[in-house]
């Protein structure tokens, strides 16, 4: 006999949480996703300096254009290697598929027939392959922010704490639980393993495996976490170039 799909007590009620419209995450996720990208930009192609005292906004580290005098667009020497971190990244890919490409809308939701679908085997989308190559450029420039963050404490008179600084500590921290909670380096420390325990005790690779494991369940909360913080660290840092607010000492 086939299962009913009203309750035990009844028919579902009406305007139950279950039946919120479909539609509203893609449509929050797209606004979001759309937003940032357009102070990306912004910030990209509009301003050739990121720092402020001790402060760098994580869109100019690490600052290629004084490696090399280059001062042209010097945020889109480094902001490439997250963009395209995030952009490739399994959790982001499910985001904007539903909130660009409504491809599918939303779980149970039937998509409209793709004659000419090919998914991620031609280009642009086919750079999504190159995800877990994009994941150590982006390890390397979370070890600059790192470096910043810690620098963001040191003032010229010395030690202390401003909301910069504080700022700065967040944002490394929350994109270093988004990095390594990712997808692919959970597959790095435990994929391609026969057997986790052929020699009576579980392996190194299934601890590191079993641990980011934890993490990765969190992945999508990092994700947004970590997108809000770098948003914010530039914006404040923006400010403060453009005297519109004033940098507060806590200590």
């Amino acid at each position: 006999m086939a299962q009913s799909l009203e309750t035990a007590s009844g028919p579902r009620p009406k305007g139950s949480a279950k039946e919120t419209a479909y539609w509203v995450t893609p449509l929050i996720t797209a606004v979001i996703l759309g937003l940032w990208v357009l102070y990306s930009l912004w910030e990209v192609f509009f301003h050739n300096t990121g720092t402020y005292q001790n402060y760098i906004s994580p869109y100019f580290s690490p600052g290629v254009g004084d490696w090399f005098g280059w001062h042209v667009l010097d945020a889109l020497y480094v902001a490439w290697v997250p963009f395209l971190f995030r952009f490739s990244c399994y959790y982001y890919r499910k985001e904007y598929y539903r909130g660009f490409f409504w491809d599918p809308p939303a779980c149970y939701q039937v998509d409209r027939p793709r004659p000419r679908y090919s998914g991620e085997t031609k280009w642009p989308l086919a750079i999504n392959n190159l995800h877990r190559y994009f994941w150590f450029l982006a390890v390397i420039v979370l070890i600059f922010l790192w470096k910043d963050a810690v620098e963001a404490f040191f003032f010229k008179n010395g030690f202390g704490v401003g909301i910069g600084s504080l700022i700065l500590l967040i944002n490394a921290v929350l994109l270093t639980f988004y990095t390594f909670s990712c997808h692919a380096f959970r597959h790095m420390v435990g994929g391609g393993k026969d057997c986790y325990s052929c020699h009576g005790k579980p392996s190194t690779s299934y601890k590191l495996w079993n641990k980011v494991s934890q993490w990765n369940v969190f992945h999508g909360a990092w994700a947004w976490a970590s997108l809000a913080s770098v948003w914010a660290a530039d914006l404040y840092i923006r400010l403060l170039i453009m005297g519109v607010i004033h940098d507060v000492r806590l200590f």
